[in-house]
């Protein structure tokens, strides 16, 4: 049987798996999240594909929102040994700074395939409103 390699791409993964992928509680691994408003709440998903939701930790702390969490090896099953392992596994973590504007009391969060959804509403004091104006009557006119 022949087999192809590229030993460039190998020293690549290779690389990437040490320097980056893999995170300490020391030292964490970023991950990648997106953000976007929704009307009157902002929402962020952060991939965290195979991840134990016992393993997500979720804080706020004035007005940052950290995310951190762990991928854990599988444990190995008698009979079954580990041929490839490219997923990274160890402690990720991100820290997002949340507005003045949003209410860091009202944050929900969903974790659904792999990925953690936050859902965070906008501050009633932040929301558009309209001021009325008062006038003080009619005008009178003064006779003389």
């Amino acid at each position: 049987m022949l087999m192809r390699t590229d030993p460039f791409r190998e020293l690549d993964r290779l690389t990437q798996q040490f320097l980056t992928a893999s995170g300490t509680w020391s030292r964490p691994a970023p991950m990648p999240l997106d953000a976007y408003r929704v009307g009157d709440e902002y929402v962020i998903a952060f991939d965290l594909p195979g991840v134990d939701p016992e393993a997500i930790d979720i804080d706020v702390e004035r007005n940052m929102l950290t995310v951190k969490a762990e991928r854990r090896p599988r444990p190995e099953a008698d009979g079954v040994r580990m041929e490839l392992s490219e997923r990274p596994l160890g402690v990720f973590s991100r820290q997002v700074m949340l507005s003045d504007t949003l209410d860091p009391e009202g944050i929900t969060a969903d974790y659904d395939t792999g990925v953690l959804t936050l859902r965070i509403p906008v501050a009633e004091k932040a929301k558009p409103r309209k001021v009325s104006i008062s006038h003080s009557g009619d005008r009178k006119q003064i006779q003389a």
